[in-house]
């Protein structure tokens, strides 16, 4: 009797130590509705969220980037239509490099820009590459898409040295 008193606390004991890591990742408690458990500071949430926001905050639009290098803003204004405000027309793109290639695509191929910004930008963006086979169907959407990329690599090299 002994024995099998002995057995089973040390059965139980054995079986608690096992399940006790998986309760542990669970999570922190209670479920329910998680945005009445947050926090609503905005300088709240872990260390990862506020370097995240802070980087954002300090990481230049393609618009401050362009007023930066004035030569290459120049540059492509020529290329788009006349009386394009060239701060709109980079608004949309997360990025310099893509802004200055789909600018060298619309006017390497007679593509009015606003149309393929339309394509490129927003909820519903496809890549350059898709958008210029729908706006100039029977082109080489790769090797114009090359082409520019490097056109526009030239540009912003060209437009930090001076």
């Amino acid at each position: 009797m002994k024995r099998s008193l002995s057995f089973l606390v040390l059965t139980v004991a054995v079986l608690c130590l096992a399940i006790s890591p998986a309760f542990a990742q669970r999570g922190g408690g209670g479920g329910g509705n998680r945005s009445t458990t947050m926090p609503r500071d905005p300088m709240s949430g872990t260390k990862q969220d506020r370097t995240q926001k802070q980087q954002r905050q300090r990481d230049p639009t393609v618009a401050d980037q362009l007023a930066a290098r004035p030569s290459l803003a120049a540059k492509l204004q020529a290329e788009l239509p006349p009386n394009t405000n060239l701060q709109s027309a980079a608004r949309g793109f997360d990025d310099l490099g893509r802004f200055v290639s789909a600018v060298h695509v619309a006017h390497n191929l007679g593509i009015p820009f606003r149309d393929l910004k339309a394509k490129t930008t927003g909820r519903s963006a496809i890549s350059l590459g898709k958008a210029v086979q729908q706006l100039k169907p029977g082109m080489d959407a790769k090797a114009e898409i090359k082409k520019a990329e490097k056109q526009a690599k030239q540009d912003i090299k060209d437009s930090k040295k001076g």
